[in-house]
């Protein structure tokens, strides 16, 4: 009973504090708070939040229900934009400084730190080769040295790193490394055709980490060949990774194939970005019954260039007998210009009289614009309108959950489309320059 009484009065000082990370993010005034969560190979739980005090540093306190595994810090918003990787194993404290250019160091911890001097010898080692193809050397003496220690390195390190949970990292990350000289593009086709020999797909320390996106978004963008254009380049090795991604459990293929359809969806790649959701994540979204997936793929697909727009009333019954008219029945324009609007919106009140004015002045074939306005109420719009009697003027009752504006797409006002006179979507201005831009090489 005595020992039962020791251990309950312990009990509370064992659960305190055991470890902690802590740290300096630079310049101290672009931060406030910096947040912590233990990543799962689907979910982030939140563990704690520390401030950024004036000098720039935090410190988490981590008592012992903080569990050993990989770990994100955010620093700013979006979260999935801003965090680093922290690698905790629950025996030592950990220390780094961040700064917005130069990004995350750790100044104490050995799962950290040799992850970085593992990342940043084999980045010199795969300088040296770059150097040697580059300058077309002939030496193959100094290739196979090179390659002898890009082996022993990967080696050491593996060492080093065993039975720590950076060994996962560093085992999933060895390259492939030939045994004698090689010509460039030999290489280059080898280490392309063994990229993914180490990583294993579903170990749970990749999956709770930043390492598997970093790897897809390496192959997918940076091993491409000049024999064929930047699309069918991507396309090609999308399907090779599908093709290794293939055992993996569905939702963590979920996750990285969204995380690579928002990468091509940001960089306008919208005939990629359809193919990777019509040919794999569409499948996987059924399959999860993953609704709000599949609609925002199918919406990004409707609404691609070279689709047809999607269709609304663009006039309504006025009880004269005349029959409601739709987008796609109008005729007798070049082009079609339909612009998401709102009287609440500054930025839309001064780009309207804008649109307005270009299409008077132009001398381009005619162009009819359909000005949409997402409002709550039409008090405002009615006398906003009457300025621009030349438009076809659309209600779009609801403001952010309007049919039309959500059929779109629309998350922000002003947002242009342009629409052939078969009502086909050609272009997607992101201001009123880009559009006259457009026009004007019309």
């Amino acid at each position: 009973m005595r020992r039962l009484a020791v251990i309950l009065l312990l009990l509370p000082s064992l659960l305190l504090a055991q470890h902690t990370i802590s740290g300096i993010f630079s310049p101290a005034e672009d931060y406030n708070v910096v947040l912590l969560y233990k990543s799962t190979p689907t979910v982030s739980e939140y563990i704690s939040s520390a401030e950024i005090e004036e000098d720039g540093g935090f410190q988490f306190e981590l008592d012992s229900t903080v569990t050993k595994g990989m770990y994100k810090i955010v620093y700013a918003i979006p979260q999935e934009d801003y965090n680093f990787d922290v690698i905790y194993n629950a025996k030592e404290d950990i220390e780094l400084t961040f700064n917005s250019e130069t990004g995350v160091t750790f100044e104490k911890s050995f799962e950290n730190k040799l992850l970085a001097s593992y990342t940043n010898s084999m980045a010199m080692v795969t300088q040296s080769l770059g150097n040697y193809y580059n300058q077309q050397l002939k030496d193959t003496t100094a290739l196979k040295a090179i390659f002898k220690t890009q082996k022993e390195t990967q080696e050491n390190f593996e060492k080093a790193a065993k039975d720590h949970i950076v060994f996962e990292f560093i085992k999933a990350n060895r390259p492939y490394i030939p045994e004698g000289d090689i010509d460039f593009k030999t290489y280059v086709k080898l280490l392309k055709s063994h990229y993914f020999d180490y990583v294993d797909f579903n170990n749970e320390i990749l999956q709770s980490s930043s390492f598997l996106e970093e790897k897809m978004l390496n192959y997918v963008f940076g091993l491409t060949s000049n024999e064929k254009d930047e699309t069918a380049n991507y396309k090609d090795n999308i399907d090779v990774f599908c093709e290794v991604l293939e055992p993996t459990a569905l939702e963590i293929k979920r996750i990285l194939l969204v995380d690579l359809w928002q990468q091509m969806v940001d960089l306008n790649k919208e005939q990629v970005a359809n193919y990777i959701a019509e040919t794999y994540l569409m499948d996987i979204a059924v399959t999860l019954n993953d609704q709000s997936l599949l609609h925002g793929l199918i919406l990004y697909k409707d609404t691609s260039i070279g689709s047809d727009a999607p269709d609304f009333l663009v006039e309504g019954d006025k009880g004269d007998g005349k029959t409601a008219k739709k987008l796609s029945e109008l005729k007798g324009y070049k082009n079609y210009v339909i612009v998401f609007w709102s009287t609440t919106c500054s930025h839309c009140l001064e780009q309207i009289p804008q649109l307005s004015a270009f299409f008077k002045t132009t001398d381009n074939e005619p162009t009819k614009v359909i000005a949409i306005a997402l409002e709550e109420e039409d008090a405002k719009w009615k006398i906003e309108k009457l300025k621009h009697p030349e438009f076809i003027h659309v209600y779009g009752k609801g403001k952010w959950d309007n049919e039309i504006g959500n059929s779109y797409g629309v998350t922000e006002t002003p947002t242009y489309f342009i629409l052939d006179k078969d009502k086909k979507i050609v272009a997607k201005p992101e201001d009123i320059d880009e559009l006259k831009t457009f026009f004007g090489n019309e």
